[in-house]
């Protein structure tokens, strides 16, 4: 069982509950999926950029990626409908709590000049999403092989209903939130 899925039935749980004051221990939130989504512009010119990031993705995540297309042409972006413009996993169960684990404690760190992440990237509904601009941080990606330093997005959803109980739950899981 991996640590953080232990440290949520074992420790968060009881804090979540003695914070809000939940009746039942069902409503108490938890982490539903991660999605870990990156958009690559440049794959209109060339496909094997595309399959470049699909694998880091790969690699990072230890699941398979999807190829996210294209929903409509676009002609100043020069993109067709139907075209390979990025790609996307969905992370559950074991899976997500490793990776959210590995992005907390070993990735995050290695960002330069890091402080934090964004307290106020919530959705309103209990969700979060973070910007990562290079997957260098990632330590199972070899710097060496690296074609082209990408971004990608990571969005945590979770159960809770407020903004409130969605931060105090990623706060207890480690999230390094900006003062």
């Amino acid at each position: 069982m991996s640590r953080l899925k232990e440290m949520y039935q074992n420790e968060i749980v009881q804090k979540m509950n003695e914070k809000f004051g939940y009746k039942n221990i069902m409503e108490v939130p938890k982490l539903e999926k991660i999605v870990v989504n990156m958009g690559v512009g440049e794959a209109k010119e060339n496909q094997k950029i595309l399959e470049a990031a699909v694998s880091d993705m790969e690699t990072i995540t230890g699941q398979k990626a999807v190829i996210t297309k294209a929903k409509n042409s676009v002609a100043n972006f020069k993109i067709r409908e139907g075209m390979g413009i990025g790609c996307k996993t969905t992370l559950r169960g074991e899976k997500m709590y490793d990776f959210a684990d590995r992005l907390i404690n070993l990735a995050l760190p290695r960002v330069r000049d890091f402080r934090g992440v964004n307290a106020d990237s919530f959705d309103g509904r209990g969700n979060y999403a973070l910007g990562i601009k290079e997957q260098i941080i990632f330590p199972e990606i070899e710097y060496d092989k690296v074609d082209k330093v990408r971004g990608m997005d990571v969005i945590f959803v979770t159960t809770a209903k407020t903004d409130e109980e969605a931060r105090e739950l990623l706060r207890l899981f480690g999230m390094p939130f900006a003062k």
